[in-house]
C-alpha cells in the first residue's frame, strides 16, 4: 500500500527486539575478553578450596574410623569408677561452680535452673550461679523467685544481675567469676539457659580434670529435644551430629584440641585465668577462650557418650541470627589470633597447623565460601559461559563424597539428604557473607542477638487455634530479598541450560532455585502465632 506521495511505508521497528539484540551483542563483546578470564580464575580458586575441604573431610573420616575400630577414644582411657570411689572414701570433693547465663529466657529458665540444681554433688561443694541479664523486670522477678524456691530446698543458688549488658555473655561470665564466693571454686560448669544436664553430669566430667592436671576442659555433646519439630530442625541436626561425632572426636583424639561449644562443658578455673579470662572482642567468646588456652599448652577432652539436652532454633529468623554469629565470629577470631598462634612457642607445629589451617581456615571459612561461590555462583555461571570448561569429577564426585561423609553421622535422616543439600546451599549465602564481615571487621561484626528459644511454647502450639490468614504486618519480616535474587539467578541458568545444553544439569538448578524461593518467602521453620 502506497501513501499519497507514492512512497513505500517505513518498516516498523520492534523496540524490544532491538534492545534484546543490543544486549546480546554487548554480552558477546565482553564475554570472551572479560568474563571468561574472571570466571576461569574463580573456577580454579573454587576447585582449590573444594580439594582442601575434600582432603580435610577424608582425613577426619580415616581418623574417626581408626579411633572407633581400635577403641582409641581418649576419654575411655580413664577409670572414672576408681576416681569416684577415691573421692567418696576421702571426702575430698572439689568446689564446683555452675554458671547459667540468661537473657529474657521466658520459656526455658525453669528448665535450666531446675536441671542445674538437681545435679548430683555434695551440696556444700556446689554453687549454682544464675547470671540474669534480662531487661524485662517482670521476668527478672520470676527468675529470682525460682532461685529462691531452690534455695529453700537447700541448694546454694546465687542470683546475680547487672545494670548493663557490657560484653554480653562473655561479660556476664567474667563478672560472675569475680564474685568473692568463687575464690574457693576449682572448676566451673557452663550451661546456656535451654540446656538440661543429666543428674550424674558432674560425676561423669569432673573426675577427668582431677586425674589429669594438664586438662583444662571437658566437653559433652548435645542432644536435641526438638529435632523432630519441623523439617528445618531435622536438617540442622545433621551437620551438628557430624560436628560432635567426628570433628570434636578427631580434635580430642589427635591433638587434644577442639572448639569449646560455649555450654555443656567443665573448665578448670586456673586454665581460664591463665588464658586471660573471658574476652568479648568477638561473638564467639567460647572459641576465643579455647584457642587462647590451647596456645598456653592446656589440653581438652571430649566425652562423646555424655549428652546434654538442648533446643535447636525452630524459627528461621532465630536460625539466621545464630548462623551469622557462628560464621562471623570465627572468621573475626582467625584475623585477630593468626599471628599470635603462629608465633606461639608453647605448642608444636602440628597443633599450630591444626588450629590455623584445619580448625579455623578450612572449617570456618573455606567450607562456607566453597559451598556458596562454587555451587551457587560459579558452576551455574559456566552454563552461561560455555568457553569455561567445568571438570565433572570436581563438580560432582568431590561434593558427593563430602556430603555422604557428613550424612553418615545421622543415618536416620539419610532420606532427607537432597533437602539438606539444598538447605545448606541457601544458608551458605548468609554464612559466606558473615565470614567476609568477620575477616574485614565490617558492620555487624560484633552483632549479638540471643537465639530465641520456644521451650514449653512448643508443647502448647497445638492448643492455639489456627488462623486462616497470617497477619499482613509480618509479611515483610518473612521476605528475604537476597534469597529471591539468588533464586532468579538459578532459574535463569536452569532455563538457559534447558534450551541450549544437552545435559540435565537444569534439574539441580530448578531444585536449588525452588529452595531459594521457598526460604526467601519465609516458608520454612516453625511459624509462631502472635
Amino acid at each position: 500500500m502506497r501513501n499519497s506521495g507514492g512512497l513505500e511505508p517505513e518498516p516498523e521497528v520492534n523496540l524490544y527486539d532491538d534492545t534484546g539484540r543490543s544486549l546480546s551483542q554487548a554480552w558477546d563483546r565482553i564475554r570472551v575478553p572479560i568474563i571468561v578470564p574472571i570466571l576461569r580464575f574463580a573456577l580454579y580458586v573454587c576447585i582449590a578450596m573444594s580439594v582442601m575441604r575434600f582432603i580435610e573431610r577424608v582425613y577426619m573420616a580415616i581418623v574417626i574410623g581408626c579411633v572407633k575400630c581400635l577403641g582409641r577414644k581418649r576419654y575411655t582411657k580413664y577409670n572414672l569408677d576408681a576416681i569416684k570411689e577415691d573421692l567418696e572414701q576421702n571426702r575430698n570433693y572439689p568446689m564446683v561452680l555452675v554458671q547459667i547465663p540468661m537473657f529474657n529466657e521466658k520459656e526455658v529458665y525453669k528448665l535450666s535452673i531446675g536441671a542445674a540444681c538437681g545435679l548430683s554433688w555434695p551440696s556444700d561443694r556446689l554453687i549454682v550461679q544464675v547470671l540474669d541479664d534480662s531487661t524485662n523486670e517482670v521476668l527478672r522477678a520470676l527468675v529470682e523467685l525460682e532461685c529462691q524456691r531452690w534455695i529453700e530446698k537447700g541448694v546454694n543458688v546465687k542470683y546475680e544481675t547487672r545494670n548493663n549488658r557490657n560484653g554480653y555473655k562473655a561479660g556476664a561470665l567474667r563478672d560472675g567469676l569475680k564474685k568473692p564466693y568463687v575464690e574457693d571454686c576449682e572448676f566451673v560448669v557452663i550451661f546456656d539457659a535451654d540446656y538440661q544436664p543429666e543428674v550424674l553430669f558432674l560425676w561423669r566430667t569432673v573426675p577427668y580434670l582431677l586425674e589429669n592436671p594438664e586438662l583444662a576442659l571437658v566437653q559433652a555433646r548435645w542432644k536435641f529435644v526438638n529435632a523432630n519439630e519441623c523439617l528445618m530442625t531435622r536438617l540442622q541436626e545433621m551437620p551438628l551430629d557430624y560436628h560432635f561425632s567426628v570433628e570434636q572426636e578427631v580434635g580430642s583424639s589427635t591433638c587434644s584440641f577442639f572448639g569449646f561449644n560455649g555450654t555443656a562443658g567443665v573448665w578448670r578455673i586456673q586454665a581460664v585465668s591463665d588464658a586471660g579470662g573471658w574476652k568479648d572482642r568477638t561473638t564467639v567468646e567460647d572459641m576465643d577462650l579455647a584457642v587462647r588456652a590451647s596456645v598456653k599448652g592446656w589440653k581438652f577432652i571430649f566425652v562423646g557418650d555424655l549428652s546434654v539436652k538442648n533446643e535447636l532454633p525452630s524459627t528461621f529468623k532465630a536460625y539466621r541470627f545464630q548462623q551469622h554469629r557462628w560464621s562471623c565470629g570465627p572468621a573475626n577470631l582467625f584475623r585477630k589470633m593468626f599471628k599470635e598462634i603462629l608465633l606461639c612457642e608453647r605448642v608444636g607445629i602440628w597443633k599450630k597447623f591444626h588450629v590455623i589451617y584445619a580448625f579455623s581456615f578450612v572449617r570456618k571459612i573455606v567450607a562456607h565460601w566453597v559451598t556458596f561461590f562454587f555451587y551457587c555462583i560459579v558452576i551455574p555461571a559456566t552454563i552461561l559461559v560455555p568457553e569455561v570448561h567445568l571438570p565433572k569429577p570436581i563438580a560432582v564426585y568431590l561434593p558427593a563424597t563430602i556430603t555422604l561423609l557428613n550424612a553418615a553421622s545421622t543415618p536416620r535422616s539419610l532420606h532427607l539428604l537432597v533437602f539438606w543439600i539444598l538447605f545448606e546451599n541457601v544458608m551458605s549465602l548468609h554464612r559466606s557473607k558473615a565470614a567476609i564481615i568477620g575477616l574485614l571487621e565490617a558492620s555487624r561484626v560484633n552483632e549479638w542477638i540471643v537465639t530465641e528459644k520456644l521451650g514449653n511454647a512448643l508443647k502448647q502450639k497445638y492448643s492455639i487455634p489456627k488462623v486462616s490468614k497470617r497477619p499482613r504486618s509480618r509479611i515483610a519480616e518473612r521476605i528475604h530479598f537476597l534469597e529471591l535474587i539468588m533464586g532468579m539467578y538459578m532459574l535463569h541458568c536452569a532455563f538457559y541450560n534447558m534450551i541450549f545444553a544437552n545435559d540435565h544439569f537444569f534439574i539441580y538448578l530448578l531444585l536449588q532455585a525452588g529452595a531459594f524461593f521457598i526460604i526467601g518467602l519465609g516458608y520454612i521453620g516453625t511459624i509462631v502465632p502472635t
